[in-house]
C-alpha cells in the first residue's frame, strides 16, 4: 500500500519542492473585492455566509497558482471551525486541493483519549458509521478523508493509539506536535525530567515508539513531529532522536525563521524535513517584495510561493542534501 509518506516522497521528487502552503483565511487580510463578491453571491445576506463564500472565492485562485511550486497544502482548521458555513469552506477547499494534485495535510492538533480520540482520528482521516437505510444497516463510509493531520501528545498513548491505528490500516500520516516554533518558546516543551531529558526529548522518544510499524514503502515513517524552524540547533538532535521521521517545519518567513534553519534537520538523502508558509503567501498582495493592488493577490501569491521553494531549495543546496 502506497502510504503518506510515500506519495510525499514521490511529490517532493517529481516538482523538486519542500513546501507547503498554509491555507489560513483571515477575513481581515482578504481583499474587499473579495469579500463583495461573496455577499453578491450568498442567499442568506445576514450570516456568515458571505463571508464563507468570499474565503473559498480567495483560496481557489491561491490553490490554483501555488500548485505548482508546492507538495501539501495545509488548512489550519481553527479559521474554519467558528459556523456551520466556515466548515462548508473548508470542505470546500479540501475538494480544490485535491482537484489541484495536493496532499492535503489538516492542521487540527486534536487530542483526546477513549471513544473521542477514535472519532477524531477516522472521522478526519478515515471512515466513520453512518446509517444505510437501503441495507438496513451502520456502514462505514468515508468522512473528511484527509491525507494527514498535526495531533498532540500531552495525554499520552491513550490518546495517540486511535490516530496510529488508522494510520497502519488506511496509510494516512500524523504529525505530533512537539518542538514549536514560537518565541518565547513554550516552557512545558524546556522543562526538564528526572530522566535529564528535555520534554521535547522526551515526546520524540515516545514517538518513536508510537510509530513502530508505521513505515512506508520508503522506509520513513508515517507518524512525524513538528519541529519549529526558529530552533534549528535543536533540529539536529530531533533527527537524532527520529532519523526515519517527516518534520512538518513552520515557523519560516513571517514567524522569522530562515531557509537555512528550516532544512537544518534534513536527513542526509535530503528527505525528511518539509516547510510551512502561510501568511507570506496567502496575503503576500500586502507584503514586500511582492505588494501589489488587491486586485492580483493571486499572481503575488504565486511569485511568493515560487520563491519559497527557491529558497529553501538553494538551502538545501548550501547543506548538500537535495533528494533529487
Amino acid at each position: 500500500m502506497k502510504t503518506f509518506v510515500d506519495r510525499l516522497v514521490a511529490e517532493i521528487q517529481a516538482k523538486q519542492s519542500i513546501l507547503v502552503v498554509g491555507l489560513d483565511p483571515q477575513v481581515k487580510y482578504l481583499p474587499k473585492h473579495i469579500l463583495q463578491q461573496g455577499y453578491i453571491e450568498a442567499e442568506d445576506k445576514n450570516g456568515f455566509e458571505p463571508t464563507a463564500r468570499a474565503i473559498v472565492s480567495y483560496f481557489r485562485q491561491i490553490i490554483k497558482v501555488v500548485a505548482p511550486f508546492a507538495i501539501v497544502a495545509k488548512p489550519q482548521r481553527a479559521f474554519y471551525e467558528y459556523d456551520w458555513w466556515t466548515e462548508w469552506a473548508f470542505q470546500q477547499i479540501v475538494t480544490i486541493c485535491k482537484e489541484e494534485g495536493f496532499l492535503v495535510l489538516e492542521d487540527a492538533k486534536r487530542c483526546d483519549g477513549g471513544d473521542t480520540a477514535e472519532i477524531y482520528a477516522y472521522g478526519h482521516l478515515g471512515e466513520v458509521d453512518v446509517w444505510d437505510n437501503d441495507k438496513d444497516e451502520v456502514v462505514k463510509r468515508p468522512a473528511l478523508n484527509l491525507d494527514a493531520m498535526t495531533v498532540v501528545p500531552q495525554i499520552g498513548t491513550s490518546c495517540l493509539a486511535p490516530f496510529v491505528n488508522v494510520v497502519k490500516q488506511m496509510g494516512k500520516g500524523i504529525f505530533v506536535v512537539d518542538k514549536t516554533s514560537f518565541k518565547p518558546n513554550s516552557e512545558v516543551e524546556q522543562l526538564v525530567t528526572q530522566s535529564n531529558h528535555k520534554v521535547w526529548e522526551e515526546i520524540a522518544l515516545l514517538v518513536k515508539e508510537w510509530g513502530k510499524g508505521c513505515e512506508g514503502e520508503c522506509g520513513i515513517n508515517n507518524v512525524g513531529v513538528v519541529m519549529g524552524a526558529t530552533f534549528p540547533e535543536e533540529a539536529v538532535r530531533m533527527r537524532e532522536l527520529l532519523p526515519d521521521r517527516f518534520f512538518l517545519v513552520p515557523g519560516y518567513g513571517a514567524q522569522g525563521g530562515g531557509a537555512d534553519g528550516a532544512v537544518k534537520g534534513v536527513r542526509d538523502d535530503g528527505l525528511g524535513v518539509i516547510v510551512n508558509s502561510s501568511r507570506d503567501i496567502d496575503y503576500a498582495y500586502q507584503r514586500e517584495p511582492f505588494r501589489c493592488d488587491s486586485k492580483d493577490f493571486a499572481e503575488a501569491a504565486r511569485k511568493a510561493a515560487e520563491f519559497s521553494r527557491d529558497d529553501l531549495n538553494k538551502a538545501l543546496e548550501r547543506a548538500g542534501k537535495t533528494p533529487w
